[in-house]
């Protein structure tokens, strides 16, 4: 972990920076793990606390309204990126749920969800949720088990019943990619900087996603889509930047007569619902082209 992610982790814990700083500098080893499990005892807490915040009235919803209500009880929360990847020696299942990315903040309100319909809010079912999700057929088996690409999380998730891809059916045309940007750029995941196995396992994950034919819904015409979109869709915004298939996820939230989206936003830090339609949010960046849409089953 570095010196940023330690203060972060002391900060949850009401540590002050300057303490935090000087245990960081001169602590061992065993020190900072020893520090580091405090915080990951922490994120348990509050994790199992939001579980049992939810009425069991909410398991006779549907799934897509009890991810609108998971999702909006996360409102506000700090965003914070690439919270999987603090131990790079080794891959564990990461509960964190106080500073989430959009990967994460979709995978609690799923994982939250099955919970909460099934009827067993117990924070070991969580896990197992959280696993079933973030992983390859749902097998935690090192770093290139988790389904780094969306695309591969939504093709998986699709695969184990846990979501419907809908984009198809619903019109979608064509999504023709050729996704390479994590063996491409090895120096950008620590991971596969340090290992070669676990790059030539990612060449064999790219070359499987490229074999596969994806479509998506263009920007241009997604607004004449919404009717056939419901809230608490999961959503992937498709990309033009080279190796990439999907930039960005959340929830797709209805109201008012308005389809917007509810995200953990990179540009305003925290969980939010946009203040634009779906295709405003998207025209918004110039490399975004268009939407996959599923929906949790």
């Amino acid at each position: 972990m570095n010196r940023k992610d330690f203060l972060r982790a002391a900060a949850l814990l009401g540590l002050s920076a300057g303490f935090a700083s000087s245990v960081f500098a001169k602590g061992s080893n065993s020190g900072i793990e020893k520090f580091l499990n405090i915080a990951d005892d922490y994120e348990d807490m509050k994790c199992k606390k939001i579980l049992k915040s939810f009425d069991v009235s909410l398991a006779d919803k549907s799934m897509g309204e009890i991810m609108i209500t998971v999702g909006r009880s996360f409102l506000d929360t700090e965003y914070v990126a690439s919270t999987l990847d603090k131990n790079t020696n080794s891959e564990s299942l990461v509960v964190m749920v106080t500073g989430l990315d959009c990967v994460t903040f979709v995978e609690n309100c799923l994982a939250m969800s099955r919970c909460i319909k099934s009827g067993n809010t117990d924070f070991k079912n969580y896990k197992k949720e959280l696993t079933a999700i973030r992983y390859r057929s749902g097998t935690l088996d090192g770093y290139p088990s988790r389904l780094h690409y969306f695309s591969d999380w939504l093709y998986d998730n699709n695969k184990k019943g846990i979501v419907r891809d809908i984009t198809q059916e619903i019109g979608g045309i064509e999504y023709n990619r050729t996704i390479n940007f994590m063996t491409t750029h090895p120096d950008s995941y620590k991971q596969l900087s340090k290992s070669e196995d676990n790059l030539n396992v990612m060449k064999s994950v790219e070359y499987e996603i490229n074999s596969r034919q994806m479509y998506y819904l263009p920007v241009s015409t997604l607004d004449t889509y919404y009717d056939k979109l419901e809230s608490g869709d999961i959503y992937g915004i498709t990309t033009e930047i080279d190796g990439l298939d999907i930039t960005h996820t959340g929830l797709i939230y209805k109201e008012d007569g308005v389809t917007r989206i509810l995200h953990a936003s990179s540009k305003y830090k925290k969980v939010l619902i946009s203040d634009t339609d779906v295709k405003g949010y998207i025209m918004g960046n110039k490399k975004q082209n268009g939407l996959i849409v599923s929906r949790p089953l």
